[in-house]
């Protein structure tokens, strides 16, 4: 007769600050301050105080000291408005949505600003009604270069930490950057283009948005696009374009890029740096073009029916729902935890072609973020 041999395991005592204090022979007060990092404690018995802590492994308890407080962390968000259900900046939304539900009971609250993507001036007015109130930190997309480096000089004057998503700016003081390698994205298509486009063919980079000095991240893709033939040493050899489609809203043929093309001859090559690769697939699907390769950005519903479709070959993905749950966590690590974050955060940068479009669309159902 089998014999299963049962362990119980049983929860350890919690450490109290009240041991570390018996342990040090200094007083709870004084334990209390080395831990908050509060007023004046000399460097001897800190040190003390840090190394028993580190014997009994203590950790505080969060969830107590916060409800103790009664402090309620107010958290500020600012991201464009999705112009559809289904369109890319719902996912950020998602991702926050499922961080609040996590760690709300430590006394967090979060109000959502948002900005119409074409206008800078409507994001400046919802910048400007986000520092009406005091939030003890910021989510923010720096959709709009100047008008974002404004506000968070606001931001900085009033000591709030703020986290970018979706795209970076490098010369601030943010607490951290959640999001792709924009500069490494536009090397990636490059790359790809390079392996599937004649060297005697022309290549496009194709801005779809307005104000194009202006957008911060589309500026750094073409960037890193650009470099990745520069590096090679090969930019001389390749016949490369930029072309800016400036009103992306309109319903309208895409003239100007159709005189482009007729105009440059013998394009095989399109990169769109943002999200709206399907406007240049709705002409392509009107006006084909043999054995051309056309990469855009972004799994939103638009862009797959070209995806499954072999109008466009590849999308560069880079997890928004994921973007958005990091943000608040990270916010969350720095107010309440009192942990050091990382500055720099990249997501994955992932690459989908009709073969592996329903996977990965799977993939973002179930399982977003959490690998």
């Amino acid at each position: 007769m089998f014999n299963e041999k049962r362990k119980v395991i049983k929860p350890t005592r919690r450490i109290r600050i009240k041991d570390i204090a018996e342990k040090a022979n200094v007083s709870i007060g004084t334990v209390d301050r080395v831990i908050h990092k509060r007023g004046e404690v000399s460097p001897a018995t800190r040190d003390k105080i840090m190394k028993i802590i580190e014997e009994l492994d203590y950790h505080p308890n969060i969830l107590a000291s916060t409800l103790a407080s009664k402090k309620v962390y107010s958290l500020g968000v600012i991201v464009p408005e999705p112009q559809t259900e289904e369109a890319y900046w719902n996912k950020p939304l998602i991702g926050i949505s499922r961080a609040f539900n996590e760690i709300q009971q430590y006394g967090i609250e979060i109000e959502i600003h948002q900005f119409k993507q074409n206008d800078a001036a409507d994001f400046k007015a919802k910048a400007e009604r986000l520092l009406e109130k005091p939030y003890d930190g910021v989510v923010l997309a720096p959709f709009f270069s100047r008008e974002s480096k404004a506000f968070i000089q606001k931001l900085e004057e009033r000591d709030i930490p703020f986290v970018f998503i979706d795209s970076n700016i490098k010369d601030s003081s943010k607490l951290s950057y959640i999001g792709q390698n924009s500069f490494q994205s536009g090397t990636l298509a490059a790359k790809l283009l390079d392996f599937s486009v004649p060297t005697d063919a022309a290549i496009l980079v194709v801005h779809v948005a307005k104000e194009m000095d202006n957008q911060n991240h589309l500026m750094q893709r073409e960037m890193g696009f650009y470099n990745y033939f520069k590096e090679k040493k090969t930019l001389s050899d390749r016949k490369i374009v930029t072309v800016e489609i400036n009103d992306a809203a309109a319903d309208h043929s895409f003239i100007q890029l159709e005189n482009e093309i007729q105009k440059i001859g013998n394009v095989k090559g399109i990169f769109v740096t943002n999200s709206r690769v399907y406007k240049i697939a709705e002409f392509l699907e009107a006006h084909p073009i043999p054995d051309l390769r056309l990469i855009g950005h972004d799994l939103i519903p638009n862009n797959s029916k070209f995806v499954r479709n072999g109008i466009v070959d590849f999308l560069i993905c880079q997890r928004p729902e994921e973007q958005g749950h990091q943000a608040i966590i990270t916010l969350f690590q720095h107010l309440i935890l009192k942990k050091t974050v990382a500055s720099e955060n990249y997501t994955s940068i992932d690459i989908i072609t009709k073969e592996n479009l329903d996977f990965y669309q799977e993939f973002n159902t179930n399982n977003y973020g959490t690998n």
